[in-house]
């Protein structure tokens, strides 16, 4: 099974009408270090998919955002969690076949790691950008109300509903 993991408001902190432009803006959200360990044995593969907008506006650049991710890979592996591989789309038209919703990072995905079953995969997210792109992959999605709490069940996008990720997590432990 893969997990998809949004990163903004998923893995850290959304800045709100902003972005996390350096490791010192970068806050991981309460648990998330204590819930990725719990995942490695659930999942064979975990990967972020995160629209980076920021570069195509020209306020991070690639390796900026290299060497955020670089430190975010650190912090997770000294807790014992993991992540095989980050996916990002720079792109700012939302029309861009990388960007969420649709599904150009999850087919860089499945070309990296054949065996990802799409039917077996849960989408783990903010926005319903994102539970856009599990649906329309056949994904699980699993919503988290860190910077949309106003979205309830039943919605057609949504399976299941977390306040965090270590409140999802919890319930797989």
């Amino acid at each position: 099974m893969t997990l998809f993991l949004d990163r903004d408001g998923v893995i850290n902190d959304e800045i709100k009408d902003g972005y996390v432009l350096s490791w010192d803006m970068f806050r991981f959200s309460n648990g998330v270090l204590q819930a990725l360990p719990i995942f490695n044995n659930k999942f064979d593969r975990i990967v972020i998919v995160t629209n980076q907008r920021c570069i195509g506006r020209g306020l991070l650049t690639n390796e900026g955002l290299d060497a955020i991710h670089a430190r975010m890979l650190q912090e997770i592996t000294a807790h014992h969690g993991r992540i095989d591989k980050i996916y990002y789309c720079p792109d700012v038209d939302n029309s861009s076949p990388c960007r969420k919703p649709q599904n150009g990072m999850a087919m860089q995905a499945k070309s990296d790691f054949p065996e990802i079953d799409f039917q077996q995969a849960v989408m783990v997210g903010n926005t319903l950008s994102d539970m856009q792109f599990g649906r329309n992959l056949g994904m699980k999605t699993i919503f988290i109300t860190s910077t949309h709490p106003e979205i309830t069940l039943p919605h057609p996008l949504i399976d299941e509903r977390y306040a965090s990720l270590m409140d999802y997590a919890a319930t797989i432990q």
